[in-house]
């Protein structure tokens, strides 16, 4: 190996071990209000969704280490603000936010958008087969149905 090669892996090993110095707080507030659903439904959301949309994330070890630490805390903070479970009891103050909620579940559920694939490599329980996406998407349909008749 070169000397420059040499000097370039010291300047990103100490870059990278400087870094370890700007750790993010990772936070979990307060449950305000879980996602009421049958038991088969809620455990297939709570294993592929919740680390990233509800306030009760298992933060895993890679998001002690930088810079992954950051982009799991910037990815789980956007999730929270589209979507929180933790905070499912205050879009059913507004059945139209509820509903569209739903709505853009089901649309990443049937495209395989939801779990993203970085997610779904790194964790298994976030890989959903056939027959969960169709448990979620059976719930959904009746949840659609009931806040149509709600609506009306």
């Amino acid at each position: 190996m070169s000397r420059r090669g040499g000097l370039a892996i010291a300047l990103v090993a100490m870059v990278l071990g400087a870094a370890q110095f700007a750790q993010i707080r990772r936070t979990n507030p307060p449950v305000m209000g879980n996602l009421a659903a049958p038991a088969d439904v809620s455990k297939i959301i709570r294993n592929a969704c919740y680390d990233c949309h509800s306030n009760e994330t298992q933060w895993p070890w890679y998001s002690q280490i930088a810079p992954a630490s950051w982009l799991a805390y910037r990815h789980v903070m956007e999730a929270r603000v589209r979507l929180n479970f933790s905070e499912w009891a205050d879009y059913g103050y507004d059945p139209g936010t509820e509903a569209h909620k739903l709505e853009e579940i089901e649309k990443l559920i049937r495209s395989g958008a939801m779990p993203p694939w970085y997610y779904r490599m790194m964790h298994a329980r976030g890989r959903l087969t056939d027959a969960q996406r169709r448990t979620v998407l059976r719930w959904i349909a009746g949840e659609q149905s009931a806040l149509a008749a709600k609506l009306r």
